[in-house]
Order: structure tokens, then C-alpha cells, then sequence
């Protein structure tokens, strides 16, 4: 009879692990999400501007440099979702958020020195969002390579 208790236990135990797994696997999509599209708006905005234009939003930054950080935005924006979608590299989201993660603290700084802590709201949140995906990945990318499926 303690057997039979033992293993309706553990199947609700693994019903229960499997349902926090999946809500946080679908919170971490949604945040990916989010974050893609706001760093492929910023950097397709980056890219597509004029020079002109980027002189006047981000004063005291080369264009090329302006350019090249819109080039990351854009790759590291389909590194958080392009390998979960087509299920191979997987271990790329949690580099690629990291990648976008020292983007943004850079940027929080930038905007913070330039125009002071008003417009800081938005690369911190995107900052936030990096590291969440950093944190949330990091163990699926590990155990995708552990695998051999990467």
C-alpha cells in the first residue's frame, strides 16, 4: 500500500514540475518575443536612418559605431528567437541575450551620461529582459549540449 502512495506522490510531484516548466517556458517565449521586436525596431531604425539622423539621437557617437551596434540588435534580436524555432543551436539564445545584455548596460550608461535618467527606461528594460533570457536559458542551452542536440 506505501508503494502505491509513494508512486501517486511522485506522479503528482512530476505533474507539478512539469506544469512550472511549462509556464516558464512560456514566459520566457513571450519576453523573447517582446525583446526581439523591440531590438529589430531599434536596430532596423539604426540601420535604415541617415547619417544625419543619427547624429542628432545619438550625439557624440560615431555613425559607423552607431551602425555596427544596430548590426548586433538585429543578429542578437534572431539569436534570442530563430534557434528555439527551428530547434537546433539552442545554446545560442542564452549567448546571444548575454551579448544583448552588455548592449544594453551600455547603452543604460550612455543614455544615463547624455541625457540623464529620463530616457532610461527603455534600454533598461530591454537590459532586464536580456538578463531574464540569460538566466532562463543558460541551463536549457547546457543540457541541450550535454545532449548532443545542440
Amino acid at each position: 500500500m506505501s508503494n502505491v502512495l509513494n508512486i501517486q506522490e511522485a506522479t503528482e510531484s512530476e505533474k507539478k514540475r512539469d506544469r512550472k516548466a511549462v509556464v516558464i517556458t512560456v514566459v520566457l517565449w513571450v519576453i523573447q518575443v517582446a525583446a526581439a521586436a523591440l531590438l529589430l525596431m531599434a536596430g532596423s531604425f539604426k540601420l535604415i536612418g541617415t547619417n544625419e539622423m543619427l547624429t542628432q539621437f545619438y550625439p557624440g557617437m560615431p555613425n559607423v559605431f552607431m551602425r555596427f551596434i544596430a548590426v548586433c540588435e538585429v543578429l542578437g534580436a534572431l539569436g534570442l528567437i530563430l534557434p528555439g524555432i527551428v530547434r537546433r543551436w539552442r545554446w545560442l539564445t542564452p549567448l546571444a541575450a548575454s551579448g544583448l545584455l552588455v548592449i544594453m548596460i551600455g547603452a543604460v550608461v550612455y543614455t544615463v551620461v547624455m541625457f540623464g535618467w529620463g530616457l532610461v527606461l527603455s534600454p533598461l528594460i530591454l537590459a532586464i529582459l536580456s538578463a531574464v533570457v540569460v538566466y532562463g536559458r543558460w541551463a536549457w542551452g547546457l543540457d541541450v549540449i550535454k545532449r548532443g542536440r545542440g
